[in-house]
């Protein structure tokens, strides 16, 4: 017997023993008698560290340290080699769950294996774990926040949609395991201003709360993540981490959520703090709060008060035992407790971590994010025209590519070196930033303009980072700690935009960002503008793609751009009335759902089974969609419902299905939308989902409906009525 074989027994010979005689360490034994003998063998100072973000080990009953804080928002964050997807609003570009579920598969193949690798080096540190805060799946409500970019957009049905692709994509299909935990945040109203996100307090009526504000959380409820992080402000008056109404009400009575609560970081000491809420005296009374709230992790720095809040009767240990539950089943359903070989996600090796694979996913999901704004033309370009002149600040940049909450690799591809790659041997790619990202040039000396003037096409990449738009602290160049309460586009990027145009060549224009912003000059003047948001490592390849036609572009926007923020309500309003394409009424400068394709689609045949339809019944609605341009093209298919006469102010307009299709040049296919008659309910101001009889109109289409997207070059749509007996 050779000297491995006989430790690898000897390991074997201390588990059996160890749970023969520990319930907690035996598979076979169901979860709630595993969770509860493991909560019986802890002292309460035990209880209360192994619900703190970053747990001790318990050497004694052989359970290692364990943080809870990680990062997965588009891959695996903060802790080392990742790839690099797509931010989260470009992930909403593409409209498409399938494509969202196989990006979050992949990154939780990635979380798996990385948690693997740093489990055999004992490597417990923050951001070394499964417990994944991610997704966000905040309503982006006003363009002015910064962390917006985080989100799913500002549509309830697409962030939902969404939502739970990416949920079952990171907690995997296993029966008896979780691959990673998700975690829905940030529950539940919460989307800025983030300079007072410590004391503010979102006032919302119980109409918008439940119409605009919690449905995508519901959803992913009931498709079963795992986690849900309660936010740091207020929400009519109550913090979001203390708030009975939030937590008990709607979460664990109503929607049956069984998971586990994690405070956000830092969050309840803002119910004692000087600049926070002011909600309690002291740490003590907040952490007590906060167990009784029903949260059972606390990131942060409160909880270890939790002994001494039992010690003063403000808690029972009863009370922290019930608490401490959740939180533990997670870990077991994780197999933190159990022997390797029985699951299966611990056999995921290390080179899955941005394989060539996931590279490619990367790429794929990078190109089907871009949205065409504008094309006079001009795209797609030959990759061999004699010289290619790439400017601007954000050509080279990494940062332009990443967003905020990110990993990192050692080959993240810029758009210069993207475009670089992708013409002819015999053609000159040229290069000069031409100006800095927010600040106005210094030295006068101008090369840089003249060389566009000699060049055949110039590409600039303009718009944002995330220096300047992201979360407090993250964001250096922010004067308004992430926030965007300046809508436009740095004047020093505009100014030097109008002199590469003033030479007379063709100008292509691709915008990085996270957020909408004023590029109305910018659509005047160039030629063709692509809104690449943070595409991530494959950014670069993904413009190449789509510049030389390699890739029709398919993004569509999942989010308003108005024209300014003149035609919004005030930035701290939470009334959703004058927000969005569902309730505003001011011409936008982009619509939500629009993107142009280097195809053109043609609607047309529209049929449905009945014009009528009664409560729980449904009704099929089908059309036929033709690519009539010259280029294979995916068409992103829009459902849309309008309710004709409500009692109550209803929606615009609602998004109720999506259906992605692939279409050749010339080639037509069917497609059809099944109408249920819980999708013409509507929420009246108190809150109650309820179904009226009326009219309804039913739209099918490539974009929001509305003249000002087919101004801009969206397909016809197609209208049908409904009524409801």
């Amino acid at each position: 017997m050779n000297k491995q074989l006989a430790i690898l027994i000897l390991v074997i010979l201390g588990f059996s023993t160890l749970s023969a005689q520990h319930k907690y360490l035996n598979p076979d034994v169901d979860l709630e008698s595993r969770v509860d003998d493991l909560i019986n063998r802890l002292t309460l100072e035990e209880k209360v560290d192994q619900m703190l973000m970053n747990t001790s080990g318990i050497s004694r009953l052989d359970i290692p340290p364990y943080d809870y804080w990680n990062e997965a928002l588009h891959g695996v964050g903060r802790s080392g080699k990742a790839t690099i997807f797509p931010q989260a609003i470009g992930l909403a570009a593409t409209f498409d769950n399938n494509l969202i579920y196989r990006v979050s598969s992949a990154i939780s193949d990635e979380a798996r294996a990385m948690y693997n690798a740093a489990q055999a080096a004992g490597n417990y540190n923050t951001y070394a774990g499964l417990t994944f805060w991610t997704p966000n799946v905040n309503i982006f409500r006003d363009p002015r926040w910064g962390r917006g970019q985080e989100t799913y957009g500002e549509d309830p049905y697409l962030t939902g949609l969404l939502g739970v692709a990416f949920v079952n994509g990171l907690q995997g299909d296993d029966l008896n395991y979780l691959k990673t935990a998700a975690c829905a945040k940030h529950f539940a109203v919460h989307s800025g201003p983030e300079k007072l996100r410590h004391e503010f307090d979102a006032v919302v009526s119980p109409k918008d709360m439940h119409e605009t504000y919690l449905p995508a959380f519901e959803a992913l409820v009931h498709a079963g993540v795992e986690s849900v992080m309660c936010a740091y402000n207020r929400t009519n008056g109550d913090p979001c981490c203390a708030s009975n109404y939030l937590l008990k009400e709607i979460l664990i009575d109503k929607w049956k959520f069984e998971g586990h609560i994690v405070s956000d970081c830092w969050a309840l000491v803002d119910f004692y703090s000087d600049i926070g809420h002011g909600t309690v005296s002291n740490i003590v009374e907040a952490a007590a709060l906060a167990l009784e709230s029903g949260i059972n992790v606390n990131c942060g720095n409160t909880y270890p008060a939790l002994v001494e809040a039992v010690e003063k009767g403000y808690v029972n240990e009863s009370l922290i035992d019930e608490r401490l539950k959740p939180l533990l089943k997670t870990r077991f359903k994780l197999g933190m407790f159990d022997p390797q070989n029985l699951n299966p996600y611990s056999s995921i090796p290390y080179d899955v971590v941005d394989s060539k694979e996931h590279r490619a996913l990367a790429r794929e999901a990078a190109s089907r994010s871009v949205v065409l704004l504008k094309n006079n033309g001009v795209l797609p370009l030959k990759n061999d025209l004699k010289r290619y002149y790439v400017v601007g600040p954000n050509s080279a940049s990494i940062d332009a590519l990443l967003g905020n909450y990110f990993g990192v690799n050692s080959n993240i591809v810029t758009f210069l070196e993207g475009i670089t790659a992708a013409v002819a041997p015999s053609s000159q790619v040229q290069y000069s930033p031409g100006t800095t990202l927010d600040r106005k040039n210094v030295n006068p000396v101008d090369w840089s303009t003249g060389e566009a003037a000699q060049s055949d096409v110039t590409i600039i990449g303009m718009g944002l980072t995330r220096h300047i738009e992201g979360e407090e602290g993250e964001s250096i160049s922010s004067p308004y700690f992430g926030d965007r309460l300046d809508y436009n586009i740095p004047e020093n990027q505009l100014e030097y935009l109008r002199k590469i145009k003033s030479h007379g060549k063709p100008v292509i224009a691709i915008i990085t960002g996270g957020s909408p912003m004023n590029v109305s000059e910018v659509h005047e003047i160039a030629d063709a503008v692509l809104l690449a948001w943070y595409p991530g490592e494959e950014g670069g390849n993904a413009i190449a793609d789509i510049i030389f036609g390699k890739v029709s572009p398919s993004g569509r926007l999942p989010i308003t751009f108005p024209k300014s923020l003149d035609q919004l309500p005030p930035y701290e309003d939470y009334n959703m009335k004058g927000r969005t394409y569902r309730y505003m009424t001011e011409e936008p400068m982009y619509p939500f759902g629009y993107g142009l394709s280097y195809s053109s689609f043609l609607y047309s045949d529209l049929k449905q089974s009945a014009s009528t339809i009664k409560e729980g019944e449904s009704v099929e609605i089908s059309c036929n969609v033709t690519n009539h341009g010259d280029h294979s093209s995916i068409e992103t298919v829009q459902l849309y419902i309008t309710d004709d006469k409500a009692s109550v102010d209803a929606p615009i307009f609602s998004l109720k299905g999506i259906k992605s299709i692939d279409l050749k040049p010339g080639e037509s296919k069917s497609i059809s939308f099944t109408i249920t008659s819980d999708m013409l309910e509507l929420i009246n101001d108190k809150g109650e989902s309820i179904l009226e009889k009326g009219d309804f109109t039913v739209t099918i289409s490539g974009s929001l409906p509305i003249k000002r997207a087919i101004e801009l070059g969206a397909s016809q749509p197609l209208r049908t009525k409904l009524k409801l007996n």
